[in-house]
C-alpha cells in the first residue's frame, strides 16, 4: 500500500509539473490554481495551460494506462515477456487501419471520405485494423504452440502490413504522406476535447473489459489447462482479453500514433517494483506506472526553455530502453548472490 500511495502522488505531482514546463515556463503555484479555479498571475499562462497543456497532459496519461494495460494482457495471455500490442502486430495493424482512411482517402466514395477523415472514422479505422490482426495471430497461434513461432508470425503480419502501407504511400499526395508521417511519428499534442472525450470514453471501456478478466488472468499464469481445470470459461475470457486490448491499444494509437516501448516495458516495471504476479495488484501497478512513465517521457519532448518538440516515439524508447535494461541485469544479478 506504500508503494501505490508513492506512485499516486508521483502521478500528481509530475501532472503539475507536465503542466508547468515547456517553451513557457509558468510557476508551479499558478498551475495549482488554475486547475483549483482561481485563476494563474497571468491571463496567458491559464489560456496556455487549459487549452494547451492539459489536454496534453490528460492524453499522456489515457495512453500510459491504455497501452501498459493492453501490453500486461497480452503478456500474459501468450505467457510470453516478449508479447505487447507492437510485437504481435497489433500497432502495426492499427497504422495499416489509419493508413487506410488517411493514404487511401482518395480511393473512397466522398460519403464514405468525410466520415473516414474524421476522429470517428480514425479511431474506428485504428480499432478495426488492430482487432483483426490480433485475432489472425491467435487463429494462428492455436496451431502453432512454439512461442516463438508465434513471435514470428507477429513480425510477419508487421511486414505484410508495411507493404500495404508502401502501396498506399506510393499513390499518394504530399500532403497526405505528410499527415501520415507526423501521426507514425506519435503525438500527445493537437487533441481536441472531443478527441480526448473519445480516447477517454474507449480506454474506461477497455480497463473495465480488463478488470472483469483478473481472475482467469491469474489462473492462465500456469497454462490453459490448468485456468480450464479452475473452471475459467477460457474461451470468453481469451475473448474479453482480446477486445479490451484492441481497444485499448487501438484507440490510443489512433489518436496518439504507434508509441513505442510503453506497451511492452512497463508491465515488466511494475513486476519488478512490486514483486508479484498477482494480477490485483498489476492491473493497478502497471495503470499507475504507465501514466507516469509517459508523464515523465512527455516533460522531456517539450525540452523547458525551448520552442522545439520532440516526437514522442523518440524519447519513450531512449528513455525506456535503458532502464528496462538495467531493471532486468539487476534482477538477474540478485538471483545469483
Amino acid at each position: 500500500m506504500i508503494l501505490f500511495g508513492v506512485l499516486t502522488a508521483a502521478l500528481v505531482l509530475l501532472f503539475v509539473l507536465n503542466l508547468s514546463l515547456g517553451s513557457v515556463n509558468i510557476p508551479f503555484n499558478d498551475v495549482v490554481n488554475t486547475l483549483s479555479g482561481k485563476g494563474a498571475g497571468k491571463a496567458t499562462w491559464e489560456f496556455i495551460i487549459l487549452n494547451y497543456r492539459l489536454p496534453k497532459a490528460i492524453t499522456a496519461v489515457l495512453a500510459g494506462m491504455g497501452l501498459s494495460l493492453s501490453g500486461l494482457l497480452m503478456q500474459t495471455l501468450f505467457r510470453n515477456p516478449l508479447a505487447g500490442p507492437y510485437v504481435l502486430g497489433l500497432s502495426s495493424g492499427a497504422s495499416l487501419g489509419v493508413a487506410f482512411v488517411i493514404l487511401g482517402a482518395g480511393f473512397l466514395p466522398i460519403i464514405v471520405k468525410d466520415f473516414s477523415l474524421s476522429s470517428y472514422g480514425t479511431v474506428a479505422a485504428s480499432m478495426l485494423g488492430s482487432f483483426l490482426v490480433l485475432l489472425a495471430v491467435l487463429a494462428v497461434a492455436a496451431r502453432l504452440r512454439d512461442t516463438m513461432a508465434i513471435l514470428i508470425v507477429g513480425l510477419m503480419f508487421g511486414s505484410f502490413t508495411s507493404a500495404i502501407v508502401g502501396v498506399l504511400t506510393y499513390f499518394s499526395t504530399a500532403q497526405q504522406l505528410q499527415k501520415f508521417t507526423f501521426w507514425a511519428m506519435g503525438s500527445l499534442g493537437s487533441l481536441s476535447w472531443e478527441n480526448i472525450a473519445i480516447l477517454a470514453v474507449a480506454c474506461t471501456m477497455g480497463i473495465s473489459l480488463a478488470a472483469t478478466c483478473i481472475k482467469p488472468l491469474n489462473a492462465l499464469l500456469l497454462g490453459e489447462r490448468y485456468a480450464k481445470s479452475m473452471g475459467i470459461n477460457f474461451g470468453r475470457a481469451r475473448f474479453i482479453i482480446i477486445l479490451a486490448t484492441s481497444i485499448l491499444a487501438g484507440s490510443v494509437t489512433a489518436f496518439a500514433g504507434p508509441v513505442a516501448f510503453i506497451g511492452l516495458a512497463v508491465p515488466h516495471m511494475a513486476k519488478l517494483a512490486f514483486r508479484t504476479s498477482n494480477h490485483i495488484v498489476l492491473f493497478w501497478a502497471t495503470l499507475l506506472s504507465g501514466a507516469i512513465v509517459l508523464l515523465v517521457c512527455d516533460i522531456v519532448t517539450q525540452l523547458p526553455d525551448s520552442d522545439l518538440t520532440l516526437p514522442i516515439n523518440a524519447v519513450t524508447s531512449i528513455v525506456g530502453a535503458p532502464v528496462v535494461i538495467w531493471l532486468l541485469l539487476r534482477k538477474r544479478n540478485k538471483s545469483y548472490s
